[in-house]
């Protein structure tokens, strides 16, 4: 009980996968990452906000805007990021589920051909 924290699953964290790429499959554990980039705005005057990500939420470092005072903010989410938009950007990496699908096929010839063929090889004997 006491050590059940060394227990735990090895949870991969996909340091490996690329920062510059959109999507990218991880060399540890084979799942698809795709890099996610945020930006927190303030609601009311819409400057860049500096954030945290806190247990999986994104949210302002500070509770006021630091330009008008206003607490309502919002989150942007960007397709690329620019370089001066780093300092104020949150980058995460999230797991994309990929369902795999077996298929199986077969081949049904028409009766009739099977037919014609059986005849002909009896014309042949």
């Amino acid at each position: 009980m006491l050590f059940d924290f060394l227990k735990q699953k090895h949870e991969c964290h996909h340091a490996k996968v690329p920062v510059d790429t959109e999507e990218a499959y991880c060399p540890d554990c084979g799942a698809l990452v795709k890099n996610k980039w945020y930006l927190v705005r303030c609601g009311c005057c819409n400057i860049k906000r500096a954030a945290r990500s806190e247990y999986n939420d994104i949210k302002p470092n500070t509770k006021y805007c630091p330009n008008c005072g206003a607490t309502e903010f919002y989150i942007q989410e960007l397709d690329n990021i620019n370089f001066t938009d780093v300092p104020y950007a949150i980058y995460k990496k999230v797991v994309i589920r990929q369902e795999k699908f077996t298929t199986s096929q077969i081949w049904i010839e028409k009766e009739e051909y099977l037919l014609q063929e059986k005849k002909l090889l009896e014309l042949r004997k």
